[in-house]
């Protein structure tokens, strides 16, 4: 059974970066796309950034735009997510998952159908 690991996160202060990963065990498995989703409490989740697999195509959330980037590397079935310039409002547990149907709309956090158990970024003031 493929398995979504992801590490990385911790505290920084804002205007500081981390870089997530996400790994997978298990085996080798294809998907669609590919993204980080994060949530703050209270707050509903928000899908960060995808990733396309076959295009490599990325698409950003406007509060992270230019300060995040998403990667993969397919060698190391590792995705990623550099962050910097980070701001208190960015505190959340951060997600990986990843969409393994064909022609999912990647936009709509539903078609995930495989998550990792999230990894914690705290970004003080």
């Amino acid at each position: 059974q493929v398995q979504l690991v992801e590490s990385g996160g911790g505290s920084v202060q804002a205007g500081g970066s981390l870089r997530l990963s996400c790994t997978t065990s298990g085996y080798t498995f294809s998907y669609y796309c590919m993204g980080w989703i994060r949530q703050a409490p209270g707050k509903e989740r928000e899908g960060v950034a995808r990733i396309y697999n076959r295009s490599g195509n990325t698409n950003y959330a406007d509060s992270v735009k230019g300060r995040f980037t998403i990667s993969q590397d397919s060698a190391k079935n590792t995705l990623y997510l550099q962050m910097n310039s980070l701001k208190p409002e960015d505190t959340a547990s951060y997600y990986c998952a990843a969409a393994r149907n064909y022609g999912s709309n990647c936009a709509d956090l539903r078609v995930y159908n495989i998550w990792g158990q999230g990894t914690q970024v705290t970004v003080s003031s």
